[in-house]
């Protein structure tokens, strides 16, 4: 598999091809700005003691602090996290909110852990990368692996460990905690918003067949709000099997059925396919909501498609975004379909500095209005320069952080 941050390295060099950057901030936006990695020792409930290994990337503040979830997963890698913190600068500009880039990671399958061990290991994570946080540094929130309960553990032991509040440290709280309304399913929401801006563009109307892959947190909420909106979700999957039904899948009822079974594989009212095979069912939109690389060259030959819209972080390969950029199928590139999610922690810590919280209709309107304007920004921009999407998104976010590099005099 290719080293995650090399991918984002060539999307940085394609992307000077349409933005004149200058020699000096290509130098210096093309490697981390800071790399921690950290070594957690964690007593686990039979007394031994584990070592997991951790990273926290900060890739460029210049717009603000360095911003980034934190994952747990058994194959987070060097590579990996710098890349995400990279793509999160550059969600960031995109969206225009004023935020770095950061990334977090431990090498761990948290479902081997206890509750308990799982606890010890998110504030043993939090105090070795203490000194290089806080609300005005570097904000974490969930990701892979990581929800509001974990971060209200890792709240809590920095908190202790300074010796006073700062609840905007981290964002993706619970409600009790200070979190925001609508930031659970943000992510996919502000997905919705640039997905159904896109489908205007591209004159697929509702009622329009989507394939999701994966149905995590992501997936599952982006089925039911496509869903709500009219769209016909004919397919999903999962890291076991996909299951697929041409007339249309009921999605609460698929989620009852995987919340009780575990799997999608086995649901009575749809047909049982490999995952593999979600790529050669014809559709309006394709929606991988996944990991990184899970649509390859192949996939991409076989898919028959419109719209692919990555509402997870670098789902497609250098090379499968060639075929569909040669076979004139429209991408939204993920550092705008996914910044939902970082939009609604942005307004978590708006939320937190002011000590005042929004309604969640509120929230919803003010996100709404920052993804579609920002999708209007990027086909205008994609449209002028005669270039795929996912170019227009990195030449406005490369302007604008390097716009605020050259006013901090290091351009």
């Amino acid at each position: 598999m290719q080293n995650e941050f090399d991918k984002f390295l060539n999307q940085l060099d394609t992307t000077r091809r349409f933005f004149d950057v200058s020699e000096n901030i290509y130098r210096q936006l093309s490697s981390v700005k800071r790399f921690l990695e950290v070594n957690i020792p964690i007593k686990m409930d039979n007394g031994e003691v584990r070592v997991f290994k951790g990273y926290r990337s900060q890739y460029n503040d210049a717009r603000g602090p360095f911003k980034g979830g934190i994952r747990f997963h058994q194959n987070v890698s060097e590579g990996e996290v710098k890349a995400l913190s990279a793509w999160m600068a550059f969600k960031c500009a995109v969206v225009d909110i004023p935020l770095g880039g950061g990334k977090g990671g431990v090498m761990v399958n948290p479902k081997e852990l206890s509750l308990g061990e799982l606890e010890r290991l998110s504030r043993g994570y939090i105090r070795a990368i203490a000194s290089f946080i806080g609300d005005r540094i570097d904000v974490p929130a969930p990701d892979v692996n990581t929800d509001g309960r974990i971060m209200s553990w890792m709240l809590d032991e920095y908190e202790t460990i300074v010796g006073h509040h700062e609840s905007g440290v981290i964002t993706g709280k619970p409600l009790s905690l200070g979190g925001s309304k609508a930031r659970s399913y943000s992510t996919a929401q502000g997905g919705f918003y640039v997905i159904d801006s896109a489908a205007k563009k591209l004159g697929i109307k509702k009622g329009a067949t989507v394939t999701i892959q994966g149905f995590g947190n992501a997936g599952r909420n982006i089925a039911f709000i496509m869903e709500k909106a009219g769209y016909k979700i004919i397919s999903v999957s999962d890291s076991k099997g996909a299951i697929i039904n041409k007339k249309g899948l009921n999605i609460a009822d698929v989620a009852k059925y995987k919340d009780e079974k575990g799997v999608l594989s086995g649901y009575p009212k749809a047909k049982d396919i490999a995952p593999s095979e979600q790529f050669a069912e014809k559709v309006d939109i394709f929606i991988p909501a996944a990991l990184e690389n899970s649509i390859t060259e192949n996939d991409a030959k076989t898919l028959k498609t419109k719209l692919v819209a990555e509402l997870a972080n670098g789902p497609v390969t250098i090379e499968a975004d060639a075929i569909f950029a040669k076979n004139k199928v429209a991408v939204l590139p993920d550092i705008l379909t996914n910044a939902g999610g970082v939009v609604v922690s942005y307004f978590e810590q708006v939320q937190n500095a002011y000590g005042y919280y929004w309604e969640e209709k509120e929230a919803l309107e003010k996100l709404e209005n920052i993804m579609r304007n920002s999708f209007a920004e990027v086909w205008k921009i994609g449209t002028e320069k005669k270039t795929t999407l996912r170019n227009a998104a990195y030449i406005i976010a490369l302007s604008r952080i390097s716009e605020a590099m050259i006013a901090r005099g290091k351009g």
